[in-house]
C-alpha cells in the first residue's frame, strides 16, 4: 500500500497545467488508509496574485465529486459533463477532496445522478455550518497537517464501504489504467455484468454512464500526451484509444475540452512561451 503522505499532483485534469502552475501551486496528499475506498486524494492550491490580472484555470473533471472548502464559500460540486473553470484572483487558498468515483454515496444516500452539474452547500449534505472546518484549516499551512484534519471529519461520518462501492470504484479503476477497454460492452463482460446492470450501478453511485467515464478516460489520456511536448501523431492515437477514425476522437476531444487536440496543443505551446 502506498503510504508516502505529499505526492506530485496529478495534474491530468487541469488544461493547460503548465501555464497554471506559474500563478498557483498545487499539492496533493493521500488520505488515511481506512478512508481509500472513500478518498482519492486531498488536494491544495495557493495563490498570490496580487497586482496581476484573475487568472483561470480550466479543468476536465476525473470520475468524482469534489468537496472544497474555501473560507465562506464551502460546497459539495457534483461531476460536471463538460469543462469546468475556477477564477484565482487576489491571495487564497482552498483544500479540497476528490472522492473515489463511488466514494461519495455513502454520504449522499441518493442517486449520484441528482447531484451531477449541481452545487450543494456544505450545511445542505452535513447538516452544519462549515465555519469551524473552515477556521480550522486555514489556521494551519501544512498540507498534510489539514489531511488529517479532514480525515477525522469524514471519518465519523463515513460508514463501511458496501460491496457496490467497491465494485464500481474497481471497475473505472480497471478503465482508467488500460486502454484495452474502450467499449461498454467490453467493460461489462470484464465483470459479468449485464451491460443495463453497468449502466444502473453507474448512475446510482457515480453519476455518469460508463460510456462517459471510458470517453472522459480517454480524453485525460489525448491531452495529457499533448501536455507532454511532442505533438502526437493524432490518427495513431485515436485508434490507439479505441477509436474507428480520426473524426470521431476529434469530435469527442473538441466536446470536452472545447477545442481541436491540434489547437490545444497549439495553445498549450503559446502558453508555456508567455
Amino acid at each position: 500500500m502506498d503510504t508516502k503522505p505529499n505526492r506530485e499532483p496529478d495534474v491530468r485534469g487541469m488544461l493547460y497545467a503548465a501555464a497554471g502552475e506559474q500563478k498557483f501551486r498545487i499539492t496533493r496528499h493521500l488520505p488515511a488508509p481506512d478512508l481509500r475506498h472513500f478518498v482519492k486524494h486531498y488536494w491544495m492550491i495557493a495563490w498570490d496574485l496580487r497586482g496581476q490580472p484573475p487568472y483561470v484555470q480550466e479543468v476536465l473533471q476525473h470520475p468524482g465529486v469534489n468537496l472544497v472548502f474555501e473560507r465562506d464559500n464551502t460546497a459539495v460540486y457534483g461531476i460536471v459533463s463538460g469543462r469546468s473553470q475556477r477564477v484565482l484572483e487576489g491571495q487564497g487558498r482552498v483544500a479540497g477532496v476528490l472522492f473515489q468515483p463511488a466514494g461519495f454515496y455513502p454520504l449522499y444516500r441518493e442517486p449520484m445522478s441528482r447531484l451531477a452539474g449541481h452545487t450543494l452547500p456544505f450545511r445542505d449534505v452535513f447538516g452544519i455550518d462549515s465555519g469551524p472546518m473552515e477556521q480550522a484549516l486555514f489556521a494551519l499551512e501544512d498540507g498534510e497537517a489539514m489531511s488529517r484534519i479532514i480525515d477525522g471529519f469524514l471519518r465519523e461520518r463515513l460508514p463501511e464501504a458496501e460491496d457496490n462501492v467497491k465494485l464500481v470504484n474497481r471497475i473505472i479503476e480497471t478503465v482508467v489504467d488500460g486502454r484495452d477497454i474502450t467499449r461498454v460492452q467490453e467493460l461489462a463482460e470484464r465483470f459479468s455484468l449485464h451491460t443495463r446492470s453497468l449502466q444502473r450501478l453507474f448512475l446510482h453511485y457515480v453519476g455518469v454512464s460508463p460510456k462517459w467515464v471510458i470517453q472522459r478516460s480517454r480524453i485525460h489520456e489525448a491531452a495529457g500526451m499533448a501536455a507532454a511536448g511532442a505533438v502526437p501523431d493524432w490518427a495513431a492515437l485515436a485508434a490507439d484509444l479505441g477509436y474507428h477514425d480520426q473524426a470521431h476522437f476529434i469530435k469527442d476531444f473538441k466536446a470536452f475540452v472545447g477545442v481541436s487536440p491540434e489547437e490545444y496543443a497549439r495553445k498549450l505551446r503559446h502558453r508555456e512561451q508567455i
